[in-house]
């Protein structure tokens, strides 16, 4: 687990109504908090509606996408009972805005739990780089000594790796005594959620996609990250002819083709954009039948594919039934 908490960390990194309630493909990157959920909204211009399931639910998606249709439903109308805080029947913006925004809160707090017992279950006051590094980077003491002419590639990337969460820690470390407190540790375990942190996350965005590694993003590097070609000559979807333009026209401020550091940090954390409220305009677009701007429960029920979906309906029944495989 550990080893794949690393992994995540380092290769980690939605305007009239109906347009601003739906997140375009452009937007992955764009940060207010802790990414909403860690699928994308849109693939290759395909609503993905994993993205809204995990934005509803959090951590309990991977629960709901095993249920059957009819448990679905029914513990979905569990859930819109406690979003409907005023119980008038209705789910406004305002209160499933305040519902994603928990789940969101809930998942920073039960990772960074679940950190902080593994990196300090003592419970202390304050976590020190080096027992961070022991339990997770200790490995790579063993590995310099049996490479340490010609390490391998696996080697070098887990180097940098640590490197980035090191540049992480002294960043977070407020007072600068090597020793993360809880707040300081969220802060270095979730980035996005500190303002003083910002400035690392939009370097760490460079380094991932600057492939050239010249210190500022080219077109076809903000393409790259975003859209692969499938075959050579292959033409390129709409959606993506829309991203160069969209380079062009507002990431490349000052109009010579690169994205620099402020202009990277103006597209990713641009300062009125908020994924709550993307994400709860989306979803009472896409189930707002009647057109009032709210949500009945019979409305979200009738969606129950978009709020909490299931990639199995039928999974019970798939167990016994081999006749459908």
């Amino acid at each position: 687990m550990k080893t794949m908490f690393v992994f995540a960390m380092s290769i980690c990194l939605l305007f009239n109504y109906a347009v601003s309630a739906i997140p375009k493909p452009e937007e992955k990157r764009v940060l207010d908090h802790d990414p909403l959920s860690h699928a994308q909204h849109y693939q290759n211009d395909e609503h993905n509606k994993q993205y809204d399931h995990e934005a509803f639910l959090g951590e309990d998606a991977k629960t709901f996408d095993q249920l059957e249709a009819d448990e679905s439903r029914r513990r979905l109308g569990l859930i819109v009972d406690k979003i409907d805080r005023d119980n008038d029947g209705f789910v406004n913006m305002s209160e499933l805005k305040a519902w994603i925004q928990y789940t969101q809160r809930r998942y920073i707090d039960d990772d960074v739990n679940r950190q902080w017992k593994t990196h300090n279950p003592n419970n202390t006051e304050k976590v020190h780089w080096d027992t961070y590094r022991k339990n997770v980077y200790g490995f790579l003491d063993e590995l310099a000594a049996q490479e340490p002419d010609h390490p391998s590639d696996e080697h070098f990337s887990y180097r940098t790796m640590m490197k980035r969460d090191r540049r992480r820690w002294s960043i977070a470390d407020r007072d600068g005594d090597d020793e993360l407190t809880r707040e300081e540790f969220t802060d270095f375990l979730h980035p996005e959620e500190s303002s003083h942190m910002r400035d690392v996350v939009v370097t760490e965005t460079i380094e991932d996609i600057d492939k050239d590694s010249d210190g500022k993003v080219s077109v076809e590097e903000y393409i790259g990250d975003m859209y692969r070609q499938g075959e050579q000559n292959e033409e390129e979807p709409d959606w993506v002819k829309h991203e160069r333009e969209t380079f062009t026209n507002f990431r490349d401020k000052n109009k010579d083709g690169f994205m620099d550091n402020q202009e990277v940090k103006d597209w990713i954390t641009p300062a009125d954009f908020d994924h709550a409220e993307a994400e709860a305009r989306h979803l009472i677009y896409e189930a707002d039948s009647d057109a009032d701007e709210k949500l009945t429960k019979d409305e979200i029920i009738e969606k129950y594919d978009l709020f909490v979906g299931s990639q199995a309906t039928d999974f019970g029944e798939a167990l016994t039934r081999h006749d459908e495989f």
